[in-house]
C-alpha cells in the first residue's frame, strides 16, 4: 500500500480511499449484506452470559481461521485472537494495532436467545450489543483479506470477554496486563454497538461495591428494638443520596440493588446493596468511595450505640458491616494519551471525507483500559441502528451499516500507517 505519512490527515484520506484495493474492500462490504446478517444471526443464537462466553468464542475462532487470519487462538482469559500480518516480516518487538469487539452479553444463563429476523432487522437479546460489533470485526477482516490489503503494521483482531456488568473488563485487563501483546499495542479501536457518528474519546471511570450489614435478627414483636440491618443500610443510603457538594467533574452514585430479610414478621439478619460510582475524574471517584465507607460506618456505629443497653441483656447483638469492591473501571482521555497515533485527528478526517458528523462522547467501554494506560484508543459503532439495549426485545437494523464499515476500514488503515 502507498504511504501518505507526509500529508496531513485531511489530505491522506481521499488519496487512501481512491486506491484500487481499498475500492475492492469497499465493494466486498457493499456486496455481502446477506453474509453479515447470517453471521450476526448465528452469533446471537449462541448464548454468551457473563463468565459463560466459551461457545461463542469457539464459533468466532472458527470464523477467524476460515477468513485466513493467522496466530489464531483463545487465550487464558477466553479472548479470541487473530492476526492480519504486516507487509513486512513481523518480529517480537513490532507494534500492532488492535481492533476489538466484546463477545459477552448482560443476559444470564438460561435466557432465551432465539433470533427473529425480518429483512434487515434482527430481534434478540444482544442483537445490537454487541453482535453488531463482532459482525463488524469479521466484516473488516474479510474485506481486507479479500482485497489483499497488507499494512505496514500488523492488526490484532480481538473478540474479548468480560465487558458487561461484573465482568469488569476482565478480557481487556488480561490483554494489557498478562498477554504477550501487552507491550506492543500502539493504538486500539473498539467496536461497540450500532451507529456511525458517535466516538467515545473519554473513558468514564466507575467503581462498584457490595455493602452488607449484619445483625442478630429476631422476631418482629418479641425482639422489637433489635438492630435492623435493612433500616441501618437505608439510613446510609439516605445520607449518600442527599444533596451532594458541588464537584469539579461530573460524578454520580447509584444504588442498583438492595436485598435482605426472610419474612415480613422477622427482623432481618442481613441486608446488602450494590453501589455504582461513576466519574470522569479518578480523584473524585476516590472521594466518593471514602464517602460511601463513611456513611455505612457511621450508620452502623450509631446503631450499635443505640443498642448498647440491649447488648447487656442479649449478648451478640452487635451490628457489623463489610464493603466489597466488585468492579473498577479506570478513567482516561484520548487527548491525554501519551503514546500512539493521532487517532482522533484521523477519525475527524475520515468522517469529513464520508460526510459524517463526529459526536465525541463520554462512556464506559473496553477503551477504558487502554486510555487509562496512555494508549490511543477510541470506541465507535459498527453501523446500522439499534434499540431496546440490555432488554429481551433488543433489536438491530442493518440499514446503512456499510457507511460505518467504510469508516472503520479507513480509520484502521490510517492508524496502521502510524504505528
Amino acid at each position: 500500500m502507498q504511504s501518505f505519512l507526509s500529508l496531513n490527515p485531511l489530505g491522506q484520506v481521499p488519496q487512501l480511499a481512491a486506491q484500487r484495493r481499498v475500492h475492492q474492500a469497499f465493494r466486498w462490504l457493499h456486496l455481502h449484506d446477506g453474509l453479515l446478517m447470517d453471521w450476526q444471526r448465528t452469533l446471537v443464537g449462541i448464548a454468551a452470559p457473563p463468565f459463560g462466553e466459551e461457545r461463542r468464542a469457539e464459533w468466532l475462532l472458527e470464523q477467524f481461521r476460515t477468513l485466513g487470519l493467522t496466530n489464531t487462538l483463545i487465550d487464558a482469559e477466553g479472548n479470541v485472537l487473530g492476526l492480519l500480518p504486516a507487509d513486512v516480516e513481523v518480529n517480537n518487538n513490532q507494534r500492532v494495532v488492535v481492533l476489538s469487539a466484546h463477545i459477552d452479553t448482560v443476559f444470564p444463563a438460561g435466557t432465551e436467545v432465539t433470533p427473529q429476523t425480518a429483512g434487515m432487522r434482527l430481534v434478540a437479546p444482544g442483537a445490537c450489543d454487541n453482535a453488531a460489533g463482532v459482525t463488524g470485526l469479521l466484516a473488516i477482516a474479510a474485506a481486507l483479506i479479500d482485497a489483499s490489503i497488507t499494512l505496514p503494521c500488523p492488526v490484532l483482531f480481538v473478540g474479548n470477554v468480560g465487558e458487561e456488568g461484573e465482568g469488569d473488563l476482565r478480557g481487556m485487563r488480561f490483554l494489557y496486563q498478562r498477554s504477550t501483546w501487552r507491550d506492543r499495542i500502539a493504538a486500539h479501536i473498539v467496536l461497540d454497538g450500532a451507529g456511525h457518528e458517535v466516538a467515545v474519546t473519554e473513558a468514564l471511570g466507575s467503581r462498584r461495591f457490595l455493602a452488607t450489614v449484619t445483625g442478630p435478627g429476631g422476631h418482629s414483636w418479641t425482639d422489637a428494638g433489635s438492630p435492623n440491618p435493612i433500616a441501618i443500610l437505608s439510613q446510609a443510603i439516605a445520607a449518600l443520596t442527599s444533596p451532594q457538594q458541588q464537584r469539579e467533574s461530573r460524578t454520580t452514585l447509584n444504588v442498583g440493588t438492595i436485598e435482605g430479610g426472610s419474612s415480613v414478621n422477622a427482623i432481618p439478619e442481613h441486608a446488602s446493596a450494590r453501589f455504582d460510582l461513576r466519574s470522569t475524574s479518578s480523584e473524585e471517584l476516590v472521594c466518593l468511595e471514602v464517602e460511601l465507607h463513611r456513611a455505612i460506618e457511621d450508620a452502623v456505629l450509631a446503631a450499635n450505640a443505640a443498642a448498647a443497653e440491649l447488648r447487656q441483656r442479649r449478648p451478640g447483638s452487635q451490628v457489623a458491616f463489610t464493603i466489597e469492591r466488585i468492579g473498577d473501571r479506570p478513567a482516561g482521555r484520548l487527548d491525554a494519551a501519551a503514546k500512539g497515533p493521532i487517532l482522533y485527528e484521523d477519525l475527524l478526517a475520515v468522517d469529513r471525507h464520508l460526510g459524517i458528523r463526529t459526536e465525541p462522547r463520554i462512556a464506559s467501554t473496553d477503551a477504558n483500559i487502554p486510555l487509562s494506560l496512555g494508549v490511543a484508543a477510541v470506541s465507535i459503532g459498527a453501523g446500522g441502528d439499534g434499540g431496546g439495549i440490555h432488554t429481551r426485545n433488543e433489536w438491530y437494523d442493518a440499514t446503512h451499516r456499510e457507511l460505518a464499515l467504510k469508516r472503520i476500514l479507513l480509520l484502521l488503515m490510517l492508524t496502521a500507517e502510524r504505528c
